[in-house]
Parts: structure tokens; C-alpha cells; sequence
């Protein structure tokens, strides 16, 4: 009797939904005049996660950061690191900022991807770290650096799947490679590193996963980081008052059986969704509010 009692009081076990989900993080911005890569937002990527119906859980979106700045000719900051994004208790970095041409400002900044290291009259910089330890599998990883002989260019930011290239020849270093990730339906490349600007050559291109391209000379403008990506912004050169390229937005992808409802009590999210064979998306693109299904 006592043990059909307690049976009969145990709490019933809560109805769940099984989701996978990306969170990308917001890329940090390119440097200014011969300015580094900003470093990729962190990619974080979590399969067959058990949820509870009908409760809340909280999605940020993380914006890109700002390029770096100049005044009178010269580099007034780095490029900012990207913000956060995150979906429940799990959150990615921003991507670090990109190194300016200045000894004030010639190291990247670590973040989800490390921003790239420029140069200055004392030297080359050092290179941003990536938080490459902090999760397993890894969520990003360093820039590159300056090569001392070659000071008219700066190294790319970290990605999500590499570090960001040195400079060589001349030329600034290429961001780091993202990682592709087929959630949304088809393979897609998220979390590129911004490309390192140069004085003169060819553009260094943006890391796969939205990295923007590093700019040449007056001739050839930096590109931001793509948005929805968490790609690092591009490294300006134009010294005369051009400012390093912003870092792309990041972003929340949600993948769960079709026969799920999702809804944004509240409101506050902009998200948008579709259905591919047994399993709806719901991609979630800015803004900070809650998502639940039903």
C-alpha cells in the first residue's frame, strides 16, 4: 500500500522537445590605419538537447562591433569587440577587436575569435587570443600577428575553425576560416575572421563564415562582417580619416520536430521560421527576449 501511494504522489514527469541549436556571437571590428581583422564571434553548437514545454528560455542576439577610429591622421582606437549571444544558460563571446597602427593601440583584443595584432613606430603588436580552452569543442581561436620586417600591414582575426593569418609580403594577413554548419537546411560557413589591411597589394580576404575583406591604400575599402554570420570586420588603411569596418551580427538557430509550435512570449526577438522534412527552423536574428514551445 505504501508504495502505491507514492507512486500515485510523485509529480508527473514534465512533456519535453528535443532541440538542437547554434549560438553565434557578434564579430569584433577591424583596426584602423594599417588596421588588424576583428576576430570572429564564438561558435558554440549543441545537438539532441532536452527542453521542457510551455517555459521560457532567453535568446540574445549579439550586435557587431564598431570599427576602429582616426583623427588628424592618425589611429584614435582599436576596432570593439562584438557582444554576446546566447540561448538559455549557454552563451558565445564576442569577437575581439581588431590592433590600430598606434603604440597605444597595436595589440588585438581576445574574445570568442582574437583580434588581429598591428603595428607601430616601437614594433609589431601581439595578436588577440581566441577562447580556444574555455569549451570543448572550441569556440574560437587567436589572430594573426605583424611580421616585424613587414610594418605596412596587419594580421587577420581569429575564426571559428583557425587562427588568422600572419603577414606576408607585404600583404596583411587573411582572417581565420569559420566553421560550416548545415542546422538551417543547407551547409552554411558562420564565424569568419576579418582580413588585415595593407599599404599596397592585394586585399586579404575575409575568413569563410562572413569575415570582412582588409582594406589597400586609399584604393580599396575594408568590408564589414557579413550580418547573421559573427564575422570580424576588416582592418582600414587609409590613413586620412577611413575607420576599420564593423563586425557582423550573430545569430540563433533553433531545430526541433514539426509538430512543435515556438512562439516569442513578450516579444522583443526578430525570428523567422520554416520547415525542412520532419523538422521546423526557427532562425532567431536580433533582439533579446524569450522563446517557449508548445
Amino acid at each position: 500500500m505504501l508504495n502505491i501511494i507514492s507512486a500515485i504522489t510523485q509529480p508527473p514527469v514534465p512533456p519535453n522537445v528535443t532541440v538542437d541549436y547554434l549560438i553565434v556571437a557578434g564579430g569584433g571590428g577591424g583596426g584602423s590605419q594599417v588596421g588588424a581583422g576583428g576576430g570572429a564571434g564564438g561558435y558554440r553548437y549543441f545537438s539532441a538537447q532536452t527542453l521542457n514545454l510551455n517555459t521560457n528560455y532567453t535568446v540574445t542576439i549579439g550586435g557587431g562591433g564598431a570599427g576602429g577610429t582616426t583623427s588628424g591622421g592618425n589611429a584614435t582606437s582599436k576596432g570593439a569587440n562584438g557582444s554576446n549571444s546566447s540561448f538559455d544558460s549557454n552563451t558565445s563571446s564576442g569577437g575581439g577587436g581588431g590592433a590600430s597602427y598606434d603604440n597605444s593601440y597595436r595589440d588585438g583584443i581576445n574574445g570568442g575569435s582574437g583580434g588581429g595584432g598591428s603595428y607601430s613606430g616601437s614594433g609589431a603588436g601581439t595578436a588577440g587570443s581566441g577562447n580556444a580552452g574555455s569549451y570543448s569543442p572550441v569556440e574560437g581561436f587567436a589572430g594573426g600577428v605583424v611580421i616585424p620586417s613587414v610594418a605596412g600591414s596587419a594580421g587577420g582575426g581569429g575564426g571559428s575553425s583557425a587562427v588568422g593569418n600572419n603577414t606576408s609580403g607585404g600583404a596583411g594577413g587573411a582572417g581565420g576560416a569559420g566553421t560550416a554548419n548545415s542546422i538551417s537546411g543547407s551547409s552554411v560557413n558562420y564565424a569568419g575572421g576579418g582580413g588585415g589591411a595593407s599599404q599596397s597589394g592585394s586585399a586579404a580576404a575575409g575568413g569563410a563564415g562572413g569575415g570582412g575583406s582588409g582594406g589597400v591604400g586609399t584604393t580599396i575599402a575594408s568590408t564589414a562582417g557579413t550580418v547573421n554570420t559573427g564575422g570580424g570586420g576588416g582592418g582600414n588603411r587609409d590613413a586620412s580619416g577611413g575607420v576599420g569596418s564593423a563586425g557582423g551580427s550573430g545569430i540563433v538557430i533553433l531545430k526541433y520536430p514539426n509538430t512543435f509550435t515556438i512562439s516569442n512570449p513578450g516579444g522583443g526577438l526578430t525570428l523567422s521560421t520554416t520547415t525542412s522534412g520532419s523538422n521546423k527552423i526557427t532562425s532567431v536574428t536580433a533582439g533579446t527576449g524569450n522563446v517557449s514551445w508548445a
